[in-house]
């Protein structure tokens, strides 16, 4: 099970639809079904369909409206009905195949208990219009990266994590009918429509899953984090670079390395790219390396003496915008003064100014390239993230990286969660029921949260170890579409006489 994703076995079995549809359809006689050309309804079922209402109107508006368990079930028949009636239309076996099999994954839908009744309702409304998808583009049933199985899918995944109390009047369910009655409104577009309203959904998730103020300060606080250790690489790999053939003393290269490249990215971050002070800071970099450089003339070490006081005051500006206590500043200070007195007395050659002009335009005119994978463990616990809030964060867990390896499948796993989908979470022997609510742009971190307000920050290699050792699990185990296409399966090979009946 390590060893391969989810979604790589769902992707495995939604192709092995398409052939089990064959091999059946094969069984009972019938012949023509190809699930790799695109193919257009036979004229008397096209027609059938164009004199359709939409379902929405074919079901009566109390019908729609009755969410109870007996209203449901009523819905299940009417469509039941509807797709008996189009059966007899259809010219071919394969149209009569593909009536039964869409019908079919709408009843599993419709008697699926983790989707509340009301909503229910509504994802059955999609039934005609992917009836509609499916008879043009025969590839729906084995492929989920398809428009239409991936809006069924992410809008499944999403409401799942509600109880029925909880959605009544919610944005989300608002967004989904009103994404139903788009569709709805635009029959013949098929699968245009549904990459459209598709986009649309992830763009309303965005901002639906990060709505809550609380979560925008730790959303805000965890960008900051991973930006400025993106920026503390980049710096760190610049100035490697740059000094790799200076004469430069390894005490000044280690606190360059160490200290001075997370200076730089916290006035970065905190202060801007452009800010003047991010500037100067930048720009003692180069300084501190012509300083600390052999001085074998009278001009250059009478040009250090007078600049000295000025250097260190910036460093120490620079250590405290780092937050590093006064007993450390000292302590750096005085290495950096050694080096800068041994300098006066170095016979080594000195370093070209054109090389401290390059060095410094570099810095100056750097641009964040790190790889999303480039990042590694990110020194994140809760008092950082308190410190940056500047507020307690007593509905906070920081799950930071440790525990067991994971696999790369694991990894690979974590990278493919969706916003919007629920897991159960176990965390320090407390169970949670929580919603992935955002990832951020590196993939370096991850916010789940709870129906009770409380959020847990946990980065990519412990999410990745979290979900290897079971201690997060998804509330759907496969996508809706697939499971659903599954059911149905398993009801046609109980009884194939249905398929072309």
């Amino acid at each position: 099970m390590t060893q391969d994703t989810p979604l790589a076995r769902a992707q495995g079995r939604a192709q092995g639809v398409a052939g089990q549809l064959r091999r059946l359809l094969g069984s009972t006689g019938g012949a023509g079904f190809d699930a790799t050309v695109s193919q257009g309804p036979s004229p008397a079922l096209a027609a059938a369909i164009a004199d359709r209402p939409a379902v929405g109107a074919y079901l009566g508006g109390a019908l729609v409206d009755d969410d109870s368990p007996a209203g449901v079930a009523r819905v299940a028949v009417a469509l039941r009905e509807q797709s008996s009636e189009l059966k007899k239309k259809a010219g071919t076996q394969s149209e009569k195949a593909t009536i039964e099999v869409v019908a079919l994954m709408f009843q599993s839908i419709l008697t699926e208990e983790r989707i509340p009744p009301a909503m229910r309702v509504w994802f059955a409304r999609l039934q005609m219009p992917v009836l509609r998808v499916a008879l043009a583009e025969p590839a729906f049933f084995g492929s989920l990266d398809h428009p239409a199985r991936q809006l069924i899918d992410r809008m499944g995944s999403c409401i799942m994590g509600f109880n029925a109390g909880d959605v009544g009047g919610s944005a989300l369910e608002a967004e989904i009918k009103r994404i139903v009655q788009v569709i709805e409104q635009y029959p013949e577009t098929g699968r245009q429509v549904f990459e459209v309203v598709y986009g649309e959904f992830q763009q309303f998730l965005t901002r639906f899953l990060t709505g809550k103020e609380a979560t925008q300060k730790v959303v805000s606080v965890a960008q900051q984090v991973e930006q400025k250790e993106t920026l503390t690489i980049q710096y760190t790999i610049e100035m490697r670079k740059l000094l790799k053939d200076m004469p430069v003393r390894d005490e000044i290269r280690s606190f360059l390395f160490k200290v001075w490249a997370e200076v730089l990215a916290v006035a970065a971050v905190r202060q801007g790219l452009q800010h003047a002070e991010t500037v100067t800071l930048r720009k003692t970099a180069a300084d501190l390396i012509w300083a600390a450089s052999a001085k074998p003339n009278r001009s250059d070490r009478t040009r250090v003496i007078q600049d000295l006081p000025q250097l260190l005051q910036r460093l120490r500006a620079g250590m405290t915008l780092l937050g590093l206590s006064v007993a450390d500043q000292d302590i750096h200070i005085k290495t950096v003064s050694d080096t800068l007195a041994d300098a006066f007395l170095a016979k080594t050659q000195p370093i070209a100014p054109a090389q401290i002009e390059t060095l410094a335009r570099h810095l100056t005119e750097l641009e964040c390239s790190v790889h999303d994978d480039g990042l590694g463990d990110l020194p994140l616990d809760v008092d950082s993230v308190e410190l940056l809030l500047g507020i307690e964060a007593s509905d906070l867990e920081v799950v930071a990286n440790g525990g067991s390896k994971p696999t790369p499948a694991m990894l690979a796993w974590a990278r493919e969660l969706q916003p919007g989908a629920w897991f159960t979470l176990d965390h320090n022997g407390r169970l949670a029921r929580v919603q992935f609510v955002w990832r951020s742009e590196r993939k370096q971190l991850n916010l789940f949260a709870s129906n009770e307000g409380r959020s847990y920050l946990i980065q990519a290699g412990r999410l990745a170890a979290y979900l290897q050792a079971g201690l997060l699990l998804p509330q759907e185990e496969e996508p809706l579409t697939v499971r659903a296409t599954r059911d149905a399966l398993t009801k046609l090979e109980a009884n194939p006489e249905r398929l072309l009946g």
